[in-house]
């Protein structure tokens, strides 16, 4: 170990002398009282480092410690429904050792080391095995299995595997390898600042479906794919990555509350435990890693605390599950990088921040994928990453929206005005957009069992059209409007508040399936194609625009899944009679 002494103290940045046998990235250990610190830049033998707990009260001529290890994640069963902080420390553990203070230097380990799980084996003595395969299982919860791999860099025979009630060092079988035998457990530890690796990353074919129609049916997100959610203050960007976390198809839930408020985090850490996971009816929880790091908590730990979150989702990516990562949100994180980078004196960037800041972004988001594993038996698996940026003043031309925006391939932008309108999922349509739907066309059009694509190309082009119209009519007033637009303008009003608005505290409302989704499409466009039909008759746009069928058709959202198809059925009749009635009327 490289032991020195502090130099200098400038808030969370500490300088240490004598520290020439350390390395970048290496943990320290701070002062008498222990403090975790890595090591973020080194002078000769003089040390910079990024301190994760309050430095208030420490001086000159202290001691630090390096460990000589980089910081590292503990990996293993125990991990699904625990709540860490920034650096992966138990905060349940925490508060019963020292009570609801989190007191500095407090060391617990990241999970329960003397717990005893129940390891099934499912390889056998002479199967041939290498990083990442499978060799047994554990029932972590009532919904996630966890799968014990071979750890990265083993190759060889398994010599001898033992079933049974062990704790988390404890031996689970022998691998014979060229360089001697190997001793597995069921405890891994890998560095959060390297990616984990795969053999394969395949193309974002496939989508996330998240039960959320603005998402789905316009700005689809792929498995395995990056999405950021910018908008102001109030805008639903928490809400959303709720509802996602709820709803996505994910094995997983990675949440990381990255520097947001006390009372934000309290919300999901009282909320997830009580909400009934639709697909499984268990707690939430019972598939779900949280990570929470306020703001009120050491603002160097942000950064950690992005890294710790990825690097478990990677993990648990590696056993074959679909992950879903919630960032919220990387402009805390931003801004603790901007903090270290004005204490190290580097040269600002825009708005001061560092001027690697892109490049920090783009390390953390192309850790998602949908891949293939490295192994004997490889295995699909997949991590979405979903961040929230929060922009001063909404403001998405600052910095970290900007470079955000260069990495990711899904824009979710978030609108005060239709929040204020109460237009929740607030996802502005002529904002927002996805690089992935082209790519993943075939998929939604197979899965519909029909022209998925053609109608949501439609559905785009009308409400771009209203926006267009809207100017007019601001000018100039309605009347000025052809017929045909008038209609356009409503079939248009119909999309917005019948299929974009959403109400996620509808039990029936919160999640649209794909197939529901793809009737609503067709009953909208049904509805434009058939009164401009009826347009070009002859017939009056003013009965056209007050059919009492179109209530129906607003409120077909609220039908359950077991009853679409003769529901749909119903109004589409009703739907051709009135307009029928219309035309014979005006005949």
């Amino acid at each position: 170990m490289s032991k020195g002494t502090i130099k200098k103290v400038a808030g969370p940045l500490v300088v240490a002398t004598g520290m020439r046998d350390a390395n970048m990235f290496d943990v320290c250990r701070v002062a008498d009282q222990r403090l975790i610190g890595e090591i973020i830049e080194i002078h000769g033998d003089e040390a910079s480092i990024q301190v994760y707990e309050e430095t208030s009260g420490l001086g000159p001529g202290e001691p630090v410690e390096s460990t000589n290890a980089p910081l590292s994640v503990d990996l293993g069963p125990g991990l699904i429904g625990s709540i860490f902080d920034g650096i992966q420390r138990p905060l349940v553990k925490i508060m019963e050792k020292t009570g609801n203070n989190l007191t500095r230097g407090v060391e617990v380990p990241a999970l329960d080391m003397e717990k005893k799980w129940t390891f099934v084996p499912t390889a056998n003595v002479g199967d041939k095995v290498d990083s990442c395969d499978i060799i047994g299982t554990v029932q972590e919860t009532p919904v996630v299995v966890q799968r014990i791999m071979i750890p990265n860099g083993v190759k060889g025979t398994i010599k001898s595997i033992t079933g049974g009630e062990f704790t988390l060092t404890d031996t689970v079988a022998v691998v014979e390898t060229a360089n001697g035998d190997v001793e597995i457990t069921m405890l891994q530890k890998w560095p959060v600042r390297v990616g984990r690796p795969y053999k394969e990353k395949l193309a974002p074919t496939m989508p996330l479906i998240t039960g959320q129609r603005v998402i789905d049916t316009l700005f689809p997100i792929a498995k395995g794919g990056t999405a950021a959610i910018p908008g102001p203050f109030g805008s639903g960007k928490t809400v959303t990555q709720h509802q996602l976390a709820k709803w996505a198809e994910a094995d997983i839930v990675v949440y990381i509350g990255c520097g947001e408020r006390g009372n934000e985090m309290t919300d999901v850490l009282n909320e997830f435990p009580e909400l009934k996971d639709p697909r499984t009816g268990h707690s939430l929880m019972e598939r779900t890693v949280l990570i929470a790091n306020t703001s009120d908590m050491p603002v160097a730990a942000r950064e950690a605390s992005i890294y710790v979150g990825i690097t478990i989702a990677e993990y648990f990516r590696d056993m074959g599950y679909s992950v879903a990562l919630m960032a919220d949100s990387t402009s805390r994180w931003a801004e603790a990088l901007r903090e270290m980078s004005g204490r190290l004196e580097e040269m600002p960037g825009e708005e001061g921040y560092p001027a690697y800041l892109g490049s920090r972004l783009a390390q953390f988001y192309e850790r998602a994928g949908r891949v293939i594993s490295n192994g004997e038996n490889p295995r699909e698996g997949a991590l979405s990453v979903i961040g929230a940026v929060s922009p001063p003043g909404g403001d998405i031309s600052e910095p970290v929206s900007q470079a955000t925006l260069r990495i990711v391939k899904v824009f979710w932008g978030l609108d005060s005005n239709l929040a204020y309108r109460r237009h929740f999922p607030a996802i502005n349509w002529l904002t927002s957009y996805s690089l992935y739907d082209k790519e993943m066309g075939p998929w939604f059009d197979e899965a519909a069992g029909g022209p998925w694509m053609a109608c949501r190309g439609r559905l785009m082009k009308m409400l771009s059209d209203e926006a267009a119209l809207e100017e007019i009519v601001q000018l100039v007033g309605m009347d000025a409007l052809s017929a045909p637009d008038r209609l356009k303008m409503e079939a248009a009003r119909s999309i917005r508040e019948d299929f974009l608005h959403q109400d996620s505290f509808h039990e029936v409302d919160t999640y649209t399936a794909l197939d529901k989704q793809f009737l609503m499409m067709k009953l909208i466009l049904a509805y434009y194609d058939l009164a401009l039909e009826a347009l070009e008759k002859g017939a009056s746009v003013d009965a056209l625009v007050g059919l009492a069928v179109r209530e129906k058709i607003g409120r077909y959202k609220y039908t359950t899944q077991d009853k679409i198809q003769e529901e749909y059925d119903n109004i589409l009749a009703e739907l051709k009679n009135e307009i029928a009635s219309i035309n014979c009327g005006e005949a």
